[in-house]
């Protein structure tokens, strides 16, 4: 059994298939675990190659993996813990960056400004197994029978530093109605109230809101078919990367070097106001390079991807 610890969310997911793959690739007659979240089991599905999930919340319990692993991946994190968690598990060999601390000397350096796709590729790659870091696409999901063609904003954010405040989500909301688009709101079910704030002052109804009303499945499938995704920097952008659907991702505090779509994606374009100096946050709404983001600069943004959209269809046609 090969085991590897990835017990995060969607994104962290997401950038980590490049490394699943490989993983599956270098040994393909042994079992594939992998230690995650149990919610993430539908999108795991769409990876494809893992042969068992994992249930894993957190760091602070022993995995329930049975016989030991002949090899164990860390793509958690640097260690100590995460790399004690797998060693408790007995492998006979750990993949993980070097710690000391964690009675870990072999292994690549981790480097801290580096993309979290790249962080995992070079991992492997240190251990001789070569990984594709543009082998991002995510399977089709199944019909989850949501509306396709719909542009989905996503006002929400596990990290509040991250949102993009909820007044500007609502009059993009406005702004794209207009021009055309059918909005649908997404969210968790704890964002479900920012999502409904933001439905009510666009003017769009109450069924539009689709937080806390979709498991992930149903998610993957309503943004693999949609015109148009805008977001932060969150699980939704990685799945719009994931399938290739047209995308705007607001980034900030966290640069889009660290985890931006790739940028031989012309579908995917970024904005970032994060260079220079900023007044200190005070962990209350929006971080000052979110609030800094404009509106005519997205409303600019969904216009270029959406004519590079048509370009590309016009020239494949």
């Amino acid at each position: 059994m090969i085991l590897v610890l990835r017990a995060l969310g969607v994104g962290d997911l997401v950038t980590a298939v490049p490394a699943l793959r490989a993983l599956r690739a270098a040994y393909p007659s042994r079992e594939l675990a992998l230690a995650a979240p149990g919610w993430l089991a539908p999108l795991v599905d769409l990876v494809g190659g893992v042969d068992r999930l994992v249930d894993t919340t957190g760091l602070d319990r022993p995995l329930r993996v049975g016989s030991a692993p002949q090899v164990a991946v860390n793509l958690h994190g640097r260690g100590p813990q995460s790399h004690r968690l797998l060693a408790a598990a007995r492998p006979g060999r750990l993949l993980a960056f070097a710690n000391p601390d964690a009675g870990c000397a072999d292994g690549p350096r981790w480097a801290v400004d580096e993309h979290e796709v790249d962080r995992w590729c070079r991992l492997l790659s240190w251990y001789g197994i070569p990984a594709d870091r543009a082998d991002l696409n995510l399977r089709r999901p199944a019909s989850a029978g949501l509306p396709s063609g719909v542009t989905v904003l996503h006002p929400g954010s596990k990290v509040p530093a991250k949102r993009w405040p909820a007044e500007r989500f609502a009059a993009l909301a406005r702004a794209l109605t207009d021009q055309g688009h059918r909005v649908l709101l997404t969210g968790s079910a704890d964002e479900r109230a920012l999502a409904s704030r933001v439905a009510e002052a666009a003017g769009l109804p109450s069924d539009a809101v689709l937080a806390g009303r979709t498991d992930l499945g149903a998610l993957a499938a309503l943004v693999a078919d949609a015109r148009l995704v805008v977001s932060g920097d969150t699980g939704v952008a990685h799945l719009a990367t994931g399938y290739g659907t047209p995308s705007v991702v607001l980034f900030g505090p966290v640069p889009p070097a660290h985890w931006g779509p790739p940028p031989d994606r012309p579908r995917h374009r970024v904005l970032w106001a994060g260079e220079g100096d900023w007044p200190r946050w005070d962990g209350v709404g929006s971080h000052p390079t979110m609030a800094a983001l404009r509106l005519d600069e997205v409303l600019a943004a969904v216009a270029e991807v959406e004519r590079l959209v048509r370009v590309s269809g016009a020239v494949a046609a």
